[in-house]
């Protein structure tokens, strides 16, 4: 693969999507484990968040899934949508907790109302109260998706797999406002399953924190299966954020975050989640132990691992080197990237100040076509009443 042309991924262009992240899973802290009831995931406090980086220029914000805590990232997303004006909504979605035809209602009614700035992130975890192999979970999601892909592109759903047998007349109900394919699809897991559903399916592979080496494999290898469809997929990299006027103060904040932190309340917090025991959250914890004061890298810090599943790490420094960074991470194959901070709010403005201007930045869906530049004719817009 030749680095310089990106011609194995899918968007060549080095404009990025820059994301920032709602805590609606209940993870915001001023001090990483320590709650914080002004922090809480109520509704005036995370889409407070939503509509501070609307505000502030991102192109999208993920509203993330989380059966244990946290509000129903739907819900909150349709009162969001009316609230914002031009931010992309990355809806978390678990694949088989909804009926798929009523999950593409529900996805295409969403989509009409952001008028196609929606995104979705495909989640395969276990079901709340069940336990299944990942050959089921992934099973599972393959038939969700193509249930969703025959209602966004054709005029039936005629599905037989495993878990579904559908045979529906129309999807005039499920016609979604986005065209050329619908919503894309975001979609993050290192397991065998995970990497061969994405490469068949999806359209950004998303990773959490590593070193640059193993990212860079991680995208040579996805490109490599997804090309064996026939596809090309883009490759985005979720990670937090410590960014200040200089190194020393974006350091002392990291100790600062982590200072008040007691070992045991932040095992607790992290085994909570469903993804605790994930092979891309084992990876990390593996990375953190072999580090030096827990910087897996260069500016990565992997300290706020310590108190949660998922992303685990940080980029920390000041704006030159954050900048540069990223630079390294686009010239890796990133097209999308999806930022967060503690707490949230706060370090959403220090970002959108300090490097959010410097980077040439777009929507995915725009650049590929999938958000038509007038009103689409669907049922929910000017399509002829029947």
């Amino acid at each position: 693969m030749n680095g310089a042309s990106f011609d194995w991924i899918r968007t060549p262009s080095t404009t990025v999507e820059v994301a920032w992240f709602s805590a609606i899973c209940s993870d915001d802290y001023a001090y990483l484990g320590v709650p914080d009831g002004a922090l809480r995931s109520s509704f005036a406090h995370c889409s407070r968040i939503v509509t501070t980086a609307d505000r502030l220029g991102y192109q999208n914000i993920l509203l993330p899934s989380s059966f244990q805590v946290g509000q129903e990232p739907f819900v909150f997303a349709g009162a969001t949508a009316v609230l914002t004006k031009q931010i992309n909504h990355l809806l978390a979605i678990r694949m088989g907790e909804i009926h798929p035809p009523m999950l593409a209602r529900h996805i295409a009614t969403l989509d009409h109302l952001l008028e196609g700035r929606l995104t979705l992130n495909v989640i395969s975890s276990d079901l709340p109260g069940q336990t299944e192999s990942n050959e089921d979970r992934y099973q599972r999601s393959d038939e969700v998706i193509q249930i969703l892909k025959q209602a966004w592109t054709r005029g039936r759903i005629d599905f037989s797999g495993r878990f579904y047998r559908l045979q529906i007349p129309t999807t005039d109900p499920v016609k979604p406002y986005q065209q050329n394919g619908g919503p894309l699809l975001y979609f993050g897991g290192i397991s065998e399953p995970a990497k061969d559903l994405c490469a068949r399916h999806c359209d950004v592979f998303l990773m959490w924190p590593e070193t640059e080496e193993r990212l860079g494999g991680t995208i040579r290898e996805l490109s490599q299966r997804a090309a064996a469809y026939g596809r090309k997929i883009d490759f985005g990299l979720r990670i937090h954020m410590i960014v200040r006027e200089t190194e020393a103060e974006a350091r002392a904040y990291a100790t600062r975050l982590v200072s008040r932190l007691d070992a045991a309340k932040g095992l607790e917090i992290k085994a909570r989640a469903q993804d605790s025991q994930s092979a891309g959250v084992l990876r990390q914890d593996e990375l953190r132990a072999h580090s030096k004061d827990d910087y897996i890298e260069d500016l990565v810090w992997s300290g706020i691992g310590r108190a949660r599943s998922g992303c685990g790490s940080a980029l920390v420094g000041d704006p030159d080197q954050i900048v540069a960074k990223i630079e390294r991470y686009i010239a890796l194959g990133f097209r999308a990237f999806i930022f967060s901070g503690y707490p949230h709010e706060q370090e959403c403005e220090y970002f959108a100040r300090l490097v959010l201007p410097r980077l040439k930045t777009g929507k995915l869906a725009v650049a590929q076509q999938r958000v038509p530049a007038a009103t689409p004719v669907t049922p929910l817009t000017t399509a002829p009443r029947v």
